[in-house]
């Protein structure tokens, strides 16, 4: 088979990047092309993404990826272009075809209070029932009702709602789509149906001819834009829906082995956000998941990505960001080192306690968490990144046991892609919590998702098995072993009791 290129772009919260991936006798080679970090801003006390910014970051990254040759080779020709990012945020297109002003960021605070407001009006029951979707105050359905209470005017000049993904293949093709997977992360869709959940919109006074059709993943929505094209002197290129949402594409890269029955593994996509689940045919909306809180959202090949959002290396990112400014600009590989020479299980902290979502000062957050719950505060930035890494550990092991308590079976190994797959202590605490064999890799899951759903999309693979099968031709992965049980064991019970409290 000849040599295939696709790009493929990857917009996380802290950085995107443009990674060319090459597709050549059943291996793939990636090599990034681009990499930049994402704009955001405020404004008028809002928090919103650069729209424009990010746009010309990635034609940027388009002209980048055919202007220098692989070594040895010649200039790439592009079989496709795919974007994946973050779920929740949106933007609007008005009539006129013009997107109407930056999207909001989900840690902007003006959702504050509006899911409580909205459960006042529609139950959590008959919400989750229509959408088998996590209650979070960032999701897309909050930050909805949050416009139309003090924007309504941006809300009437609407027409189109678009997710990020989905607004900048607008741009890339003309075409105003929704794919799958990002659809699924809005709490507006309903998985059982295959659509969106109007009659709950309309419970809610939203607008429902807002919403555009949903694509599957892997599907070619239309050649890039003339103009677009000769700005980046580039072709018309083909753009595909990949795994829009980046879990979807990071999970459509778990090296799961090919015997591996799907409740046998679990995966967490391991970066800002820790998302931690299981890959299920259909959607598990019943009294028990929407107990646990957890979600089901959209899979390439249509599957479910049944899991948990935990808040992940955030909390660290942000510990960074405040010591930066104070003069201790320390990278994250000297973080780990720090934490791995810190006192173990000196207090233990909630992730997902709700002040850490915010942006700003996160040690003084951990300080006052941990005075709250009767803890000594930690005193060093190893210690502070220790509690951090830890605190994920054994909320993994609280969310496998939900897991396995709503699916009825063992889960027997925890897949962890994504960047968070080089912490090699947080590997290694993951599964000593867990009690399961751990596999980290590939670090590049969500780029190489995205390309291989791109090339199931041309036909250059054929089903998602085949691609995890060139995922494990690819990509090395390391194996961690369970260890130290009774202290993990006891540091378990001294966070179900912190959280109790």
């Amino acid at each position: 088979m000849a040599a295939q290129n696709f790009l493929a772009f990857d917009l996380g919260a802290e950085s995107g990047r443009a990674v060319l991936g090459t597709l050549s006798n059943g291996r793939l080679e990636l090599e990034e092309r681009h990499r930049f970090p994402n704009p955001v801003g405020r404004m008028n006390g809002h928090l919103y993404w650069n729209l424009l910014a990010q746009w010309e970051e990635l034609k940027t990254g388009l002209r980048r990826a055919v202007a220098d040759p692989p070594a040895g080779g010649r200039r790439p020709s592009l079989s496709g272009i795919g974007i994946d990012t973050w779920g929740v945020d949106f933007g609007f297109v008005g009539a006129d075809g013009d997107i109407i002003g930056n999207p909001f960021h989900y840690r902007d605070p003006r959702t504050e209070g509006v899911m409580e407001r909205a459960l006042q009006r529609v139950s959590r029951e008959q919400i989750f029932e229509h959408t088998g979707v996590q209650f979070m105050s960032i999701n897309s359905l909050y930050q909805l009702l949050a416009m139309r209470e003090t924007k309504p005017q941006t809300l009437e000049a609407a027409q189109t709602l678009l997710f990020i993904p989905d607004l900048f293949n607008y741009l890339f093709t003309g075409e105003r789509k929704s794919e799958f997977s990002i659809a699924t992360t809005s709490q507006m869709y309903d998985p059982r149906r295959g659509t969106w959940a109007k009659e709950m919109l309309a419970q809610l006074d939203l607008p429902t001819h807002i919403f555009p059709h949903i694509i599957p993943s892997g599907t070619t929505i239309g050649p890039l834009r003339r103009d677009v094209a000769e700005e980046c002197n580039v072709g018309r290129v083909p753009v595909i829906a990949p795994g829009c949402h980046d879990t979807a594409s990071a999970v459509a890269a778990v090296p799961a082995d090919a015997g591996a029955a799907p409740g046998d593994w679990c995966y967490i996509s391991s970066g800002t956000w820790s998302l931690m689940g299981v890959e299920l045919n259909e959607p598990l909306i019943n009294a028990k998941s929407l107990a646990y809180n957890y979600t089901n959202e959209g899979g390439v090949g249509g599957t479910i990505r049944f899991l948990k959002n935990i808040m992940g290396l955030w909390l660290i990112q942000e510990c960074r960001r405040h010591w930066v400014k104070e003069g201790h600009d320390h990278g994250y590989g000297e973080l780990t080192q720090m934490a791995g020479r810190a006192k173990p299980f000196a207090m233990v902290i909630d992730p997902d306690h709700k002040p850490f979502l915010s942006p700003g000062d996160m040690p003084g957050k951990i300080e006052r968490f941990c005075r709250d719950t009767k803890q000594r505060c930690p005193t060093t930035r190893g210690e502070f990144v220790r509690t951090c890494l830890e605190g994920l550990a054994l909320t993994y092991r609280k969310t496998l046991e939900g897991l396995e308590d709503v699916l009825g079976r063992k889960i027997q190994r925890i897949h962890i892609v994504g960047g968070g797959s080089q912490n090699e202590l947080l590997n290694q605490m993951t599964a000593d919590a867990c009690g399961r064999e751990v596999i980290a890799g590939p670090v590049e899951a969500t780029a190489a998702g995205n390309v291989l759903v791109q090339a199931m999309a041309t036909g250059d693979v054929k089903s998602l098995a085949d691609a995890r099968a060139v995922v494990r031709a690819s990509f090395d992965v390391k194996r961690y072993e369970p260890q130290q049980a009774k202290q993990w064991a006891d540091a378990y019970a001294r966070y179900r009791e912190v959280l109790g409290k």
